[in-house]
This record gives C-alpha cells, sequence and structure tokens, in this order.
C-alpha cells in the first residue's frame, strides 16, 4: 500500500539577534501542547511560499517579505507521514501574535533543543541551524607553504568563519603522512582557540578523525560505509555529493550536511561539468538535509546560493572576504 504523505510549509523565523519563534500546539490538535515551529499544511493549487505566506498570516498574524527555501524533510509519526517543507523566514511586517490559542515564545536555538516538550520534527532544522554557512577548504600542498595558510586561517577565524576541512591529498602524496598530521594539529589548535570546528576528509586516517571534531566523507567512502562512523560524541560528519544516489547515502549515514557540486566551473577542478543553479536546486529538494553548495563559489554568490535552497558555500579559496 502507497504512503500517504501530508505536505506541510514550516517558518523558521529569525530575528537579526539570533532567536526563533516557536509556538505550541493548540488544544483539539494532536501534539497539543507541544512546541513547534509556526506553519501548516499546503493546500491543493499553492506553493510551497503561498502555503507558508497564507499559514503565518492565518496562526500568528505577519506578512512574509522574504523567505528562501533550505530543508525539506520526511518526518514519521506514528500515525502519519509527513513532509515538512522548511523555510527561512527573514523579513514579515506586524508582530506575532496568538491568533490560534497558543502560545508563542522568542528563543535561543539551543534553548529551544532543551525543551522536553518539543516535537520531535522540530529537533532536526533547530540542530541545522548550528551548522555554520561557510565552510572552507584547505589547499596547504606542502610544508613551505603551511606559514601561508596558517596565515589565511588566521584572516578567516577573524572574519567569522567557524568551520573548516583539512583536505590535503597532494601534500600527503608527497611527503607522507607525519608533516600533514603535525599541520592539522596546528590548523585544528587554532580553530578550535577560535571557537571553530575542523573535519578532517576521509583521505586521510580514521585516527586523525578522532583526533578533531569529526571527518568528511568522499562520496566514494561515504557508499561504502553501512553506517555512520564511530566518532567521539559531538563530533561531525559531512559527506561530498554530486547525485542524488550520494544524497541519499549522506542522509542514511545521519551526517550533519552534504556539500553539493561543482556548481559552476572552478579551477580545482576545471573538467568537470558544472551542475547549475536549476539541478542544484532539483537534487537539493530532495536531500532531505541541509546542503552547501561548492564550485565557483564567493562571498559574492552566498546570497544566490541560499535563495537557490543551500544552507551556505563551500570552497578552497573565495569564501572569505
Amino acid at each position: 500500500m502507497r504512503e500517504t504523505i501530508t505536505d506541510v510549509a514550516v517558518g523558521v523565523i529569525r530575528r537579526e539577534d539570533g532567536q526563533i519563534l516557536i509556538g505550541s500546539r493548540p488544544e483539539g490538535k494532536p501534539w497539543a501542547g507541544w512546541w513547534e515551529l509556526p506553519g501548516g499544511k499546503i493546500e491543493p493549487g499553492e506553493s510551497v511560499g503561498q502555503a507558508l505566506q497564507r499559514e503565518l498570516l492565518e496562526e500568528i498574524g505577519i506578512h512574509v517579505t522574504r523567505m528562501r527555501p533550505w530543508v525539506t524533510h520526511v518526518h514519521r509519526y506514528p500515525n502519519t507521514t509527513v513532509r515538512l517543507h522548511f523555510w527561512q523566514v527573514t523579513g514579515w511586517t506586524g508582530q506575532p501574535s496568538s491568533l490560534e490559542k497558543q502560545q508563542l515564545q522568542w528563543t535561543s536555538v539551543q534553548d529551544a533543543l532543551n525543551r522536553e516538550d518539543l516535537l520531535p520534527a522540530t529537533y532536526p532544522p533547530l540542530r541545522w541551524l548550528q551548522i555554520p554557512t561557510r565552510y572552507l577548504i584547505s589547499n596547504v600542498g606542502s610544508s613551505s607553504r603551511l606559514p601561508a595558510f596558517i596565515n589565511q586561517l588566521q584572516t578567516a577565524l577573524a572574519q567569522g568563519i567557524t568551520l573548516v576541512q583539512w583536505r590535503e591529498p597532494g601534500w600527503q602524496a608527497l611527503s607522507g603522512e607525519e608533516p600533514v598530521h603535525a599541520g592539522m594539529l596546528q590548523a585544528l589548535a587554532l580553530c578550535q582557540a577560535a571557537g571553530a570546528r575542523l573535519l578532517v576528509n576521509s583521505v586521510h586516517p580514521s585516527l586523525w578523525w578522532a583526533q578533531s571534531d569529526g571527518v568528511h566523507l568522499r562520496a566514494d567512502d561515504a557508499i561504502a560505509l553501512a553506517t555512520r562512523p564511530t566518532l567521539p560524541d559531538g563530533s561531525w560528519v559531512g559527506v561530498s555529493t554530486h547525485n542524488l544516489v550520494q544524497l541519499a547515502k549522506a542522509r542514511e549515514l545521519n551526517a550533519e550536511f552534504a556539500v553539493l557540486g561543482p556548481v559552476l566551473e572552478t579551477a580545482s577542478h576545471p573538467d568537470g561539468t558544472p551542475l547549475g543553479w536549476e539541478q542544484f536546486e532539483r537534487l537539493r529538494e530532495n536531500a532531505g538535509l541541509p546542503v552547501l553548495a561548492i564550485g565557483g563559489q564567493s562571498s559574492k554568490t552566498l546570497e544566490t546560493a541560499r535563495l537557490r535552497g543551500a544552507h551556505g558555500i563551500a570552497g578552497i579559496r573565495q569564501i572569505i572576504d
């Protein structure tokens, strides 16, 4: 029997101070009294954006002026399955108010995650909000270039970069593991002192993954795994992807995020065929987890990427100002 899925538009309404709006489910509805992000069912003939604008006006009395797609996530409750279209809402007029006898509250993401009465399907998007929107990838290449990279990393951290990937296959092939490992530990110390995370690419030994803040899996390495890598608590897993099969594998491994591309032409992969934004958007819609765009990305493309549903951007050279 074919599964019945209810499509729901959900607004992640976030103020400039980072606080988000959550509301309690009113009496008479399933899970009454539990807290969730505002939104509602998509009616026949409505787009996600149209449904979200209507629901937020009906439920809390705001007129949405700026919003963008983000993550589409399927959640199965005991008696129903919902496909939740999470959109980020960054502009509105009017003050949110209770129009359906629900309680409303502005809260930090962490305080919301700590609630014991948070609706189960609300936990994933709140965790995803903690993922940075810019992801810097190393390209040291040799021991002689390490000091220059350390200077670049310090600049990036000072500019607000909080997620870095250590990826040095060429240097490791040229010089062996020892100098690359030493460089990784130096970069890790800088990142952690600045409150940033450093993930180690899976081209490097798995021992290094546990020493850092997690692992970034190459697409083929992810496909070869049956389960999420065993890592210390709090570690993150990222996955490189180029197609829907690889995105599904990232979701199966319960990765924190995927990186999808190349979206545009890039100097690091001159022979690759870019996806283009339209194909990126189609793949992202079915990913089921946050997706960062890679390939030709820079601070100038961040807004375009996010309007296409990307969580953010990843790159070697141009993602810092």
